[in-house]
């Protein structure tokens, strides 16, 4: 093998084409119209650009164009689409960096793979048979896709009047996202752990495991932090999960990377086997960095590779072992505190706590591909990079995660990075409570803004004294202050989502309300502030009409309010905005149509998110502006809805 094409984008295209040059290969992308400047274009030797992602035939016709003799496809996108597998392996010269497609096949269908998994005396979830009278059910249950996966096409449904509606809307997003309305009805466990196993196998007969992640911090069934290894198992429990994995593989005749999942019933004990992923895993990093093969660690994307070409495994089981303890934080381009709405826009800054993709040694670990003056947009998963850390025990890795988290910011669009560092912070995280569906009831508090607040005060503030800077009116040119000068007090008036709010800033006495700034230190757009009791530092963007902070992660926007000339429909007057930038999916409703309070007049779809479009109040439909199917921004008028007259 001499030469690798990367079926993917974003951080997992950069992650692969890092590995296949310190291994020696020529690199190939690809890449679509939008993507001609994205990063993963510029890392390749060489780039083609194709019409999609997802186009079978486009993408082996680059491989075979550019002389590649493998594909690697990430995950996602086409990784466990069987079709692509068996396009390549009826193409000469071409393998896939993964399993063959009739494995895939098997392990992609969740019913074929349970099956699968009984014959191999690995234990599975109780089930149901779809023909059956639902009234018979014990509740709740959980219906989810046979075919894909990321908590599309799952419900959990309670009882036997909200499983009809249930079902439809399984089948709908499942055929939606897989092509596939394969519906499978389990046993839900209520309190449980989302258990992984990392699992390697050549073509020669050799199957390893490399132990296990816990991946039960999730929301929705989408992942948002996950470690390695399990923090609560018992060895019998990580005995049984770590042999029914080998098993499984043994009896499909697995080859390459795999992660074989397990649901940990926190009453019972008992453990279930729920799917395979027959690819690389989003969170790979966090078992890099505590697996050791004689002491070393390893690069699974490596193993992939060396697999691929046909090598049989260098090490068997007996030189796997674990050190330290890692945990990953997934950050997506979302609003964690506005309803988990997925966000779109200019990162205007980004500012990452390490080189993306440096020494995998380091204790912070970044995998990511956003770069300042990125644009992100709706068309793609939400997922903008990970952060990892490592420790010599849970607690370690926990603290640096945190402390790594407070040294990531992203301004121009939120993100989920203060909602994330708040968990890895929390008791619950800390003390491993929280199970795969805390998230779905738990509230978790938004960061405090007020150290934000002050910090844009006082950015605001000096922009306004010129004396203070190198440039006038550029506050980003000098690294530290100057104290000499007048005494010049300053009200600082500040537009915050809870309203107006307005403080005095001494310049240069450093005063802000209660805060006294004793040091500071303003550079490259990071501001260290040292206030009573704490040192607090900040990224910083400002503007013609607003100041931006990113603070322990979260983002922070303060508007001028010289800037509000127009604040557009006023909060319940009818008006429905699109709450985020994406998709209509459908429009229930006619000018002229009656409607009740709560009623869904429509639905639409961003990064992988549905949300219904419901009636403010009781009242009349006056004005339709979208149809099905129709791409609309941040902020749009969909519907505007005016209340029945009173008496």
């Amino acid at each position: 093998m001499d030469a690798l094409l990367v079926a993917n984008r974003g951080e997992i295209a950069l992650r692969v084409l890092r590995t296949a040059h310190a291994t020696g290969l020529r690199t190939v992308a690809v890449f679509t119209a939008a993507d001609r400047d994205a990063a993963h274009v510029r890392e390749a030797d060489e780039a083609l650009e194709v019409p999609g992602y997802l186009d079978v035939e486009a993408i082996v016709a680059a491989a075979r164009d550019s002389g590649a003799e493998a594909i690697h496809p990430g995950y996602g996108f086409l990784s466990e689409r069987a079709a692509f597998a068996r396009e390549i392996e009826g193409t000469d010269g071409i393998v896939l960096v993964g399993p063959g497609s009739g494995v895939m096949e098997a392990m992609g269908k969740k019913d074929a793979a349970r099956d699968i998994a009984v014959a191999a005396g690995v234990p599975v979830v109780p089930s149901y048979d779809l023909d059956a009278d639902p009234a018979g059910f014990a509740y709740p249950v959980l219906v989810k896709a046979a075919a894909g996966g990321g908590g599309k096409g799952m419900r959990i449904v309670r009882s036997s009047s909200e499983y009809d509606a249930a079902l439809a809307a399984a089948r709908r997003e499942a055929l939606s996202a897989f092509g596939d309305d394969t519906i499978l009805i389990e046993k839900y466990v209520e309190h449980g752990r989302h258990i992984e196993v990392q699992v390697l196998a050549d073509h020669h007969g050799n199957v390893v495991h490399l132990f296990e992640r816990d991946c039960s911090t999730q929301r929705r069934h989408q992942k948002v932090l996950e470690e390695a290894p399990a923090p609560t198992i018992t060895q019998a429990q990580r005995e049984l999960v770590t042999r029914s994995a080998v098993a499984l593989c043994r009896e499909v005749g697995y080859t390459n990377a795999g992660t074989v999942e397990f649901l940990l019933d926190s009453d019972s004990g008992e453990v279930y086997f729920l799917e395979m992923n027959t690819r690389l895993q989003v969170e790979h990093p966090v078992t890099e960095a505590v697996v050791r093969v004689r002491g070393e660690r390893i690069d699974l994307v490596e193993q992939q590779l060396l697999v691929a070409a046909g090598r049989p495994l260098d090490f068997t089981q007996d030189d796997v072992t674990l050190e330290g303890h890692a945990v990953e934080a997934r950050i997506y381009a979302e609003d964690s505190f506005g309803g988990f709405l997925p966000q779109a826009g200019t990162a205007e800054l980004v500012r990452w706590p390490a080189t993306p993709f440096g020494d995998p040694a380091a204790p912070v670990r970044v995998d990511a591909a956003l770069e300042s003056g990125q644009v992100v947009t709706s068309g793609f998963d939400p997922m903008l990079g990970k952060v990892i850390a490592w420790g010599a025990d849970r607690e370690e890795a926990r603290t640096t995660l945190v402390d790594a988290l407070d040294r990531t910011g992203v301004l121009g669009l939120t993100t989920n990075t203060g909602f994330v560092r708040a968990l890895a912070a929390g008791t619950e995280f800390r003390e491993a409570a929280i199970d795969t569906a805390w998230l779905d009831h738990a509230e978790v508090a938004a960061p405090d803004p007020e150290v934000a607040l002050v910090t844009a005060a006082w950015v605001d503030a000096v922009l306004h004294s010129p004396r203070f800077s190198d440039r006038p009116g550029d506050p980003f040119a000098t690294d530290g202050w100057r104290v000499a000068g007048p005494h010049a007090r300053t009200l600082v008036a500040l537009e915050t989502p809870e309203g107006r709010r307005e403080l005095r800033v001494d310049v240069p006495g450093h005063r802000v309300d209660d805060y006294f700034v004793r040091e500071h230190r303003l550079a490259d757009h990071t501001a260290v502030l040292s206030l009573d009791g704490s040192r607090e530092t900040a990224y910083v963007n400002a503007t013609a009409h607003k100041v931006e902070v990113a603070h322990r992660g979260q983002r922070h926007s303060f508007e001028r309010p010289d800037a509000f000339a127009d604040h557009g429909p006023a909060v319940g007057d009818g008006t429905l905005l699109a709450p985020m930038p994406g998709t209509v999916l459908d429009v229930h409703v006619t000018v002229g149509q009656q409607v009740d309070e709560g009623e869904t007049l429509g639905a639409m779809e961003a990064m992988k998110m549905e949300l219904a479009l419901k009636a403010p109040f009781a009242g009349t439909v006056t004005e339709v502006h979208v149809a099905a199917g129709q791409q609309v921004p941040l902020g749009a008028v969909l519907l505007v809805v005016e209340a029945d007259s009173a008496g």
